[in-house]
C-alpha cells in the first residue's frame, strides 16, 4: 500500500492541521492580557513590544534555516520539536514570575512556531497526490485564520473567566500533547504500515556542488529586483497587519475607546474575517483581469489609505469608520497570497523556495520593528491623553505601508509561461 492511497493520510492531515491550528493561535493570543502583563509585571510598552517581535524575530530569521534543514533531515522532525517547543514555551509563559522569563518564553514559543509552515507544506506533499495536495494547502491556510480567530473572542472570555495563566497552560499542555500524538502519527505508525518509509530526500553525491550552487542562487536572488518587489510587499502589507494585532490592536480598543476586552479582541475579529476573504476574491480578481500587478499594487494602495486614516482622524476615527478600517486592512492582509504568485511567476522552479523564503522573511521582518517601535512612541507620550501616543505610533504603520505600496509598483508583470512555476 502506497501513503497517498492510504486512508491513513487523512488521519496524518487532521492531526497536523489540529497543531497548526492551535499554534497560529498562539501567535496573537498574548496581545489580548497586554494591559495586564502591563500590570502584573510594572512593563512598559516598549518592553511589550520586544515581548512581541522576539517571537517574530525567531520565525523571520529561522525560515530559509528551517527549510534548508527539513530537506535535508526531513520534516517530521522538524514539525515535532517545533510543536513541543512551542508548548513548552505557552506552558513557561503561563507560569513566568518576571520579564525575563516571558522573554525567554516567547522566543522559545518563536522557534517552535519557525517550524511549522515549511514542514507541514512538506508533510502534505509526501502524503497526498499533486490535485489533492493544492486544495488541502487552502484548507490549511483557513485552518491557520481560524486559529486567529480562536485568539479573539473564545480566548479572551475564557482569560475574563479563568485569568490569563491557566488558558495559556491548558494550551501550552495540549500542544505538547500534539508533539506526542504527531511522533505516533508521523513516526511510529507509518514504519509498521509501509515498507521503506523515509520522509527524506535521498542525499546527493555532490554536496558539495549543490551547496555552492545554493550559496550562487542565494546571490541571484539577493541582487534581483522582482525579489525585493515581493520583499516590499510582504513587508508593507503582512507586518503591519500582524504586528498590530499581535500587540496594539486590543489595548488601543480599551484606551483609546474604553471598551473592555472582550469587545476590543472583537476589533481583531472583525480584521481576520477580512482576511479570510481578502486572498479568493482577490485572487479571482487577479484571474479575471490576467493580471497580478493591478490588484495587488491597488491593494497596498488602500492599506496605505487606511492607516492614513488614523492619522486624519487624530488617532480616533468614529467608532463606524474604526469597524470598516479593521475590515479593510485584514483583507488587504489577506490578498497577500499574491506575494507568492509573482514569485511562482517570476522564478524558476530551483528559485521558487529561496524566494519564497526572503519574501516571507520580509513580512515577518516588519512585524518584529512595529511592535517595538510603535511601544517606544507610546511609551514617549505615556503623560498624554491616549489618542495622542496612538497619533504618533500610526506614523509607523504608515510608512511601512508606503514600503509595500512602492513594492507594488516594482513588479515587473511577467506571463505565466515565461518562467519555470510550482
Amino acid at each position: 500500500m502506497e501513503k497517498q492511497n492510504s486512508r491513513y493520510r487523512w488521519v496524518v492531515f487532521a492531526t497536523v492541521l489540529f497543531t497548526y491550528f492551535l499554534i497560529v493561535s498562539q501567535r496573537t493570543a498574548p496581545g489580548l492580557i497586554t494591559d495586564q502583563l502591563m500590570k502584573d509585571f510594572n512593563m512598559t510598552a516598549s518592553t511589550i513590544g520586544l515581548l512581541t517581535s522576539i517571537q517574530f524575530l525567531a520565525y523571520a530569521s529561522l525560515q530559509i534555516p528551517i527549510g534548508l534543514l527539513s530537506d535535508r533531515f526531513g520534516p517530521n522532525l522538524f514539525l515535532i520539536l517545533g510543536t513541543i517547543l512551542n508548548g513548552v514555551g505557552t506552558v513557561i509563559y503561563s507560569l513566568a514570575t518576571g520579564e525575563e522569563v516571558l522573554l525567554f518564553a516567547r522566543l522559545l514559543v518563536g522557534i517552535g512556531d519557525a517550524a511549522i509552515w515549511v514542514n507541514l507544506v512538506l508533510i502534505l506533499s509526501l502524503w497526498f497526490k499533486g490535485n489533492e495536495f493544492v486544495g488541502l494547502i487552502g484548507i490549511a491556510g483557513m485552518a491557520g485564520s481560524f486559529g486567529f480567530l480562536l485568539a479573539t473572542v473564545p480566548f479572551s472570555a475564557w482569560i475574563t473567566l479563568w485569568g490569563w495563566r491557566i488558558p495559556f497552560l491548558a494550551v501550552g499542555i495540549i500542544l505538547c500533547l500534539s508533539g506526542i500524538a504527531l511522533y505516533f502519527v508521523l513516526v511510529v505508525k507509518p514504519k509498521q504500515m509501509f515498507r521503506n518509509h523515509s520522509d527524506k530526500k535521498e542525499s546527493s553525491p555532490k554536496a558539495e556542488q549543490q551547496r555552492e550552487k545554493t550559496l550562487t542562487l542565494l546571490r541571484r536572488i539577493l541582487s534581483n529586483r522582482q525579489a525585493w518587489a515581493t520583499f516590499f510587499c510582504h513587508f508593507g502589507v503582512v507586518g503591519t497587519y500582524v504586528g498590530f494585532i499581535g500587540s496594539w490592536a486590543v489595548p488601543y480598543g480599551m484606551h483609546v475607546y474604553g471598551m473592555d476586552r472582550s469587545d476590543a479582541s472583537q476589533l481583531i475579529m472583525v480584521g481576520l474575517i477580512g482576511a479570510l476573504l481578502g486572498a479568493p476574491i482577490t485572487n479571482w480578481m487577479a484571474n479575471r483581469m490576467n493580471s497580478i500587478k493591478k490588484p495587488y499594487t491597488a491593494v497596498h494602495l488602500v492599506t496605505f489609505l487606511c492607516w492614513v486614516a488614523f492619522l486624519l482622524f487624530s488617532g480616533k476615527p468614529p467608532f463606524f469608520m474604526l469597524i470598516i478600517l479593521f475590515f479593510i486592512i485584514g483583507y488587504c492582509n489577506g490578498a497577500n497570497t499574491l506575494t507568492f504568485a509573482v514569485v511562482r511567476q517570476s522564478f524558476d522552479r530551483k528559485e521558487v523556495g529561496f524566494a519564497s523564503g526572503f519574501a516571507n522573511t520580509g513580512g515577518f521582518l516588519s512585524a518584529v520593528l512595529l511592535p517595538v517601535i510603535f511601544g517606544k512612541v507610546l511609551d514617549h507620550f505615556h503623560t498624554a491623553p491616549s489618542h495622542v501616543g496612538y497619533l504618533y505610533a500610526f506614523i509607523i504603520p504608515v510608512l511601512f505601508s508606503m514600503l509595500g505600496l512602492l513594492g507594488g509598483f516594482m513588479i515587473k508583470e511577467q506571463r505565466q509561461e515565461a518562467k519555470g512555476t510550482v
